[in-house]
């Protein structure tokens, strides 16, 4: 049976609200992390200050553990990533994806345009950059990483007459 328009945008914004509160609890680890190792926290020194792209890459990682159980357990929790390795494989190689797109604004920005200020590291980075990875991982999961199983088909053949089989044993 075929799903209507409306059943199908309702288990997809249902499936897209999911992938943002997920994906909200990852970006806090994310930004936070990101900012207390490149800048500090209060008393707590800038353990990778000075290497923005390295601490955006360390709290990259730490959050993909977060988002990995909350997408695995409640976001695409009825959808199969095949085997369990399969599944983390092909989340991890999204995610390194991901993190590529997530640091090229901060690496433009940093870099090339030689601003290095923490308001323009947050702007290329926890907005631009992991933005415009949302879009591509939220593609690449439900395409992916957790792909929806169709059922398969069953198949019924009408017979027009009954069959009968001949008998040899007379």
């Amino acid at each position: 049976m075929k799903e209507s328009l409306s059943d199908r945008v309702r288990r997809l914004a249902a499936e897209a609200f999911k992938f943002l509160t997920v994906g909200g609890l990852g970006y806090i680890v994310d930004v936070g992390l990101s900012n207390v190792l490149a800048y500090g926290l209060g008393s707590i020194p800038a353990l990778l200050e000075g290497s923005p792209i390295k601490a955006k890459i360390v709290s990259t990682i730490i959050s993909m553990a977060v988002v990995w159980m909350g997408n695995r357990l409640w976001t695409y929790g009825d959808r199969t990533t095949g085997s369990n390795l399969r599944g983390i494989s092909l989340f991890i190689a999204v995610n390194m994806a991901g993190m590529i797109i997530t640091v090229i604004p901060l690496g433009v920005t940093w870099y090339l345009l030689d601003m290095r200020d923490q308001l323009t590291y947050n702007i290329s980075t926890n907005i631009i950059g992991v933005g415009l990875a949302m879009i591509f991982r939220f593609y690449a999961y439900r395409t992916w990483v957790f792909k929806e199983t169709t059922p398969a088909a069953e198949v019924v053949v009408e017979m027009d007459e009954p069959s009968t089989v001949p008998d040899d044993r007379d």
